[in-house]
């Protein structure tokens, strides 16, 4: 009995230390008030009047959304389910990449003027943002990206199952990499964001296997 009991122990230790949206292994940036990490699933009540932005067009620079992170070196894929109850203009969430404040990647849904849109706001000094109208207004949407070399690829999907590249941007290589989810909601007082299924997954650097294969034993 005692031997089944440390078993179904260790069992429940593992599954908590390897599930990804852990707060033993992440921590916030501009934590918001109110959240929870339950059964690999973080809920937040995204601070009202946040935003990350950097100068292009509007003037302004600001750097206070709520964005729960781990630090990594290297290559690597990530995947999140996000689901808001979006209800003001630009109310957003989705995933994140900083290397600092001048230099970083966010993307996901962004609620503008009643319409849904798969948005990505690339940094490097300056912020460029582009936008795709999604039809209709779907309760979740699934983000996958891809770290290589210098460069991020961001998909979607729309049912977890096929997805559509909407980006590949810039970012520089070869620093540790802040790379999380976020929120913000720059007109309103916040919404409720809902992340599910985070998960990070070690990928091979590039560079190094095709040196591998040219110099092959």
């Amino acid at each position: 009995m005692k031997k089944i009991l440390l078993i179904g122990c260790m069992l429940l230790t593992s599954s908590y230390l390897f599930a990804q949206m852990n707060p033993k292994t992440m921590q916030w940036f501009n934590a918001p008030e109110k959240w929870e990490v339950k059964d690999n699933t973080l809920t937040m009540q995204v601070t009202g009047q946040t935003d990350y932005w950097r100068k292009t067009h509007y003037g302004f620079t600001v750097d206070d959304g709520p964005f729960y992170y781990q630090t990594r070196g290297g290559e690597f894929e990530v995947n999140v389910k996000i689901t808001g109850a979006y209800k003001t203009r630009f109310d957003q969430m989705g995933l994140m990449f900083r290397i600092d404040e001048k230099h970083w990647i966010k993307t996901g849904i962004e609620y503008v003027d009643g319409v849904y849109n798969f948005s990505a706001v690339v940094t490097n000094e300056h912020s460029s943002w582009s936008v795709v109208a999604l039809e209709g207004k779907p309760k979740s949407i699934w983000i996958k990206a891809i770290r290589r070399q210098d460069a991020v690829e961001i998909s979607y999907s729309l049912d977890g199952k096929t997805y559509q590249m909407s980006n590949l941007a810039y970012l520089p290589d070869h620093k540790p990499l802040m790379v999380g989810v976020m929120a913000a909601s720059p007109d309103g007082d916040g919404f409720e964001a809902v992340f599910e299924d985070f998960e990070i997954k070690h990928l091979a650097d590039e560079r190094r296997l095709q040196w591998l294969e040219k110099n092959k034993e």
